[in-house]
């Protein structure tokens, strides 16, 4: 599964510095560019989420697609490790060779929103991935 999969992200050596004191954090946000998606792909402005035609018709913009005019994704990953410029992770759902755009600390008390609401096709997948989606670490 992908949240025991360890990946790496490496930093170029020329960002001396850039990584100090991140492994004080446990998860990140990993920012990333979807660099394989289809230049057609880019164009669309409405998808069936996860190309489900059982889930309704909705904008690009709300679903997690990667089919989006700036295909830039976003992961909350567990910090496994650091040497060096080289970060260990488990979560990061990217195509091995996505441009990492930024990594930011994780932070559940300015990302977690108390009242959030879903919409309902969401609240059927998060039902149907159950356990998958619970247990991501």
């Amino acid at each position: 599964p992908m949240a025991e999969s360890v990946a790496e992200i490496v930093i170029g050596p020329e960002h001396v510095g850039i990584l100090d004191g991140i492994e004080d954090f446990s998860h990140l946000l990993v920012l990333y560019w979807a660099h394989r998606v289809d230049p057609a792909g880019r164009t669309l402005t409405k998808v069936h989420p996860m190309g489900r035609k059982d889930l309704p018709l909705v904008g690009v913009f709300s679903t997690c697609s990667p089919a989006r005019p700036n295909p830039v994704l976003v992961a909350a990953v567990h910090l496994v490790g650091r040497d060096g410029f080289t970060l260990r992770v488990t979560g990061l759902d990217a195509v091995d060779g996505s441009p990492v755009v930024d990594i930011k600390p994780y932070l559940p008390h300015y990302y977690s929103v108390a009242d959030a609401r879903l919409s309902a096709w969401m609240d059927q997948v998060i039902q149907e991935m159950g356990d998958l989606w619970q247990n991501r670490k």
